[in-house]
């Protein structure tokens, strides 16, 4: 970084910041538990001579505990894209305006958890739905490790509550899918041949009025080999929205690497249950009490609004644990 010339080519200094915040994650952490143990070693040689100071023993020894424990878990971000950032999409599925609804409340909910974790939060596309919500949302979240935090969220979301779209006040059930993929830089290979690749041009969905789009500048590409379909009309130029959608299709295809790599692995976790974009792994509930539950790992939290509000560390940390057969507190 203190080369002169750092920062001529601005992609490729910001992918060695990124770097350096994702190595100094575990190195800051690792540096404070090794001085918190050299700490509790003398506050242990002063206790034999002293018996007050015995009395902080318990409280610094419980300080060390979590910190490793923390570490443990950082060490279980070892994919060959976790430390990276993670372009995440949601869709609303069954439920009608209630699921556009719930997509838009996932929205905030992950842009409120990337605020809380000093992260960035990127909207890089976003369909609105005429009445209510989001038809569709593309988010790029980017920090250390945010793909190996967040890509045990791929799956469906459902929601219960009483609608308030429903003139009748009944308590209705709605899904929004979720995939979550990691943000590759130019620099790593992945191979798109440009005749596997479909693209379509189109108009842009707007508000209306002076905000429809009267140019074809939406893309939407479609890659023939794997069936894979990603979409951008978020800005009013078409070779931007084309510049994010091949972003968002190499993040895909990197995901779709990662995946064969983890089935060779299979074996060890034969007993879980599968995951996936289709697969259902937490309910929200409003109705009949407030509570939020992961359907894999079974880890609860009582808040509903908490939830929502970014509070989920706790299941991303539940997540991790889960799938190497680690107990969950």
């Amino acid at each position: 970084m203190a080369d002169p010339g750092f920062w001529d080519n601005q992609e490729k200094a910001q992918a060695t910041i990124a770097e350096l915040k994702s190595l100094g994650a575990i190195l800051k952490p690792l540096e404070e538990a090794i001085a918190a143990a050299d700490d509790l070693e003398a506050l242990v040689e002063m206790a034999a001579e002293d018996e007050s100071v015995a009395d902080e023993l318990p409280a610094e020894l419980d300080r060390l505990e979590g910190m490793v424990s923390q570490l443990e878990l950082k060490g279980l971000l070892n994919g060959p894209f976790d430390s990276r950032g993670a372009i995440m999409t949601i869709h609303a599925r069954d439920g009608g305006t209630d699921a556009n609804d719930w997509a838009e409340m996932l929205l905030r909910m992950y842009i409120h958890w990337a605020q809380k974790t000093d992260y960035t939060a990127e909207i890089l596309d976003r369909q609105d739905d005429l009445v209510a919500g989001i038809q569709s949302a593309a988010l790029a979240i980017r920090g250390p490790m945010a793909y190996g935090y967040l890509k045990g969220e791929t799956g469906m979301h459902r929601l219960v509550r009483i609608s308030p779209f429903n003139a009748e006040g009944k308590r209705q059930t709605s899904f929004a899918a979720i995939d979550v993929s990691p943000e590759v830089s130019d620099t790593v290979e992945i191979e798109i041949r440009d005749e596997d690749v479909r693209e379509d041009v189109f108009r842009a969905s707007g508000a209306g009025g002076q905000h429809v789009n009267k140019t074809s500048s939406a893309i939407r590409l479609t890659h023939l080999p794997t069936n894979i379909v990603v979409q951008c009309q978020n800005e009013r130029s078409q070779h931007k929205n084309r510049a994010t959608a091949i972003k968002m299709l190499r993040a895909r295809l990197a995901r779709l690497e990662e995946e064969k790599r983890e089935a060779a692995q299979a074996a060890k976790y034969q007993e879980k249950a599968k995951t996936g974009f289709g697969s259902q792994i937490r309910s929200y509930f409003l109705h009949p009490d407030q509570r939020v539950k992961d359907t894999r790992t079974g880890y609860y939290v009582g808040s509903f609004q908490s939830v929502l509000d970014g509070n989920i560390q706790g299941f991303l940390d539940a997540y991790l644990r889960w799938r190497v057969g680690q107990p969950i507190s």
